[in-house]
């Protein structure tokens, strides 16, 4: 296998699996702030609970997530040389960012979220989650701003030529505020608070069938879906505002996320399709004139298509990109009808005794995972062949001197060490959830209440 399609491989092997935790790290923050914000208010208990078992867990995804993403950065300079050297200043400076204002807020706060249970007032408390909490938010800008300059490249300039080339900043504020970072924020920031609370939804849908812990279940499982509902619903908004951005900044992506063949003709949008590049066309379900009125509220409006473009600067597997992007839409609008359909239930009065929805919603944690995997995988496949969009091939990024032989071995041991981290993250995350949201002294405070009492019985 050639070196460039290794190299890419172990990138994005290691990238997509760190991406399991961040999300869950800032979806689970804004929860935990919500819980400890309501035991300040009302003095429930349940709520103090809540927010002590989920940190717990976020402490787990934090910890996971901070180790897979060191590796990273060492791929830069292993793999990529000629792309560290090209994007440095830029990246550099997004990296330098996110270690004064993420990582800074994060490990200051942190201590106290984590040990200063009784140990600080309640508000200094809150105020160390809010703390941890913007920080992980931070921490999601400036690697965005970093990918998204990537993609739409703004406020800067080239210095050398041939291989010396690289990129020097000129307008700080023009590189952060790129054409595409704010959209591609927004959407990456929605699918992080769905990935916490879907998370939520989960472990508190699995305690309410098992009729263990149910009305502290009862309550976590309602904010989380009140969450789940409004963002998963924002997240209509924030993909159209990215896919009006796509359109403007890098047409021939677009067209790939459509199988959009024709230079200048109006584009079908597809509900389900396969694409057949060599033969330039498009087979399955469509809705006639889509994507022009989506983009242009007009069915007959042109979009440009992939035959506007040379071969060589259109991506390579445009069936992929089509599919990665329609899963990502279906899971998106999936999580739409899965919290309208259990928000008319809760205002029916009768969520709870949907017992097979509950089991949907165990299972369902999965979901936006996937969808956040999807659109990325979306994102940067579409961008090919380009690491750099117009600037820089990925054929000319990789390290001349690293050999397919060093790479697929590291690879190989990537694979084995992350196999064993992801299995003691579910075995650990099992082993908190089984235990429960009580620690043994609040276990053994607890009154005994017919919900108990009916516990013990059927056990």
């Amino acid at each position: 296998m050639e070196t460039e399609i290794l190299a890419r491989i172990q990138f994005a092997f290691t990238v997509a699996f760190h991406y399991i935790y961040p999300p869950l790290s800032i979806g689970l923050g804004l929860l935990m702030v919500i819980f400890e914000s309501l035991y300040i208010r009302t003095k429930n208990q349940e709520y103090h609970t809540l927010a002590r078992f989920w940190t717990k867990i976020f402490a787990l995804t934090f910890g996971i997530g901070v180790v897979t993403g060191i590796v990273m950065e060492f791929e830069f300079g292993t793999n990529w040389a000629v792309y560290s050297r090209y994007v440095g200043d830029v990246f550099g400076s997004a990296l330098a960012a996110e270690g004064i204002f993420a990582f800074a807020l994060e490990s200051g706060f942190l201590g106290v979220l984590l040990f200063g249970w009784n140990r600080v007032k309640p508000w200094v408390h809150l105020v160390s989650t809010i703390g941890v909490f913007l920080g992980s938010m931070f921490s999601a800008i400036w690697i965005v701003v970093a990918n998204s300059w990537q993609q739409t490249p703004a406020g800067f300039h080239i210095v050398g030529e041939g291989f010396d080339a690289r990129a020097e900043i000129t307008d700080f504020w023009a590189m952060v505020f790129n054409p595409s970072s704010v959209d591609r924020l927004t959407h990456v920031w929605l699918g992080a608070f769905l990935a916490g609370a879907f998370l939520v939804m989960s472990v508190h849908a699995y305690y309410l069938l098992k009729n263990k812990h149910v009305s502290i279940s009862k309550r976590a499982f309602k904010i989380a879906l009140a969450v789940a509902t409004i963002f998963s619903l924002g997240q209509l908004f924030t993909g159209h505002r990215s896919a009006e951005g796509v359109a403007e900044n890098q047409p021939a992506k677009l067209a790939a996320f459509e199988g959009h063949f024709e230079a200048n003709a109006p584009a079908d949008m597809y509900l389900v399709g396969w694409v057949d590049k060599e033969n330039k066309s498009v087979s399955g379900l469509k809705i006639p004139g889509g994507l022009s009125f989506l983009l242009h509220y007009d069915p007959e409006t042109p979009v440009t298509g992939l035959d506007a473009f040379p071969e060589d600067e259109i991506p390579g597997q445009v069936n992929a990109v089509f599919q990665f992007y329609h899963l990502m839409v279906t899971i998106g609008m999936l999580l739409i009808g899965l919290t309208l359909l259990a928000s008319f239930y809760w205002w029916r009065g009768k969520l709870f005794k949907q017992r097979w929805l509950l089991k949907i919603f165990v299972f369902a944690a999965i979901l936006p995972q996937l969808a956040n995997q999807l659109g990325w995988f979306s994102a940067e496949m579409g961008r090919q062949p380009w690491v750099v969009y117009g600037l820089l091939r990925t054929s000319d990024a990789f390290s001349q001197a690293v050999t397919d032989n060093q790479i697929l071995f590291s690879l190989i041991l990537f694979f084995i060490v992350y196999a064993l981290l992801f299995f003691l993250f579910i075995y650990l995350l099992n082993k908190k959830i089984v235990k429960g949201p009580y620690s043994d002294e609040e276990a053994e405070n607890r009154p005994f209440t017919k919900e108990i009492s009916e516990n013990f019985t059927s056990s």
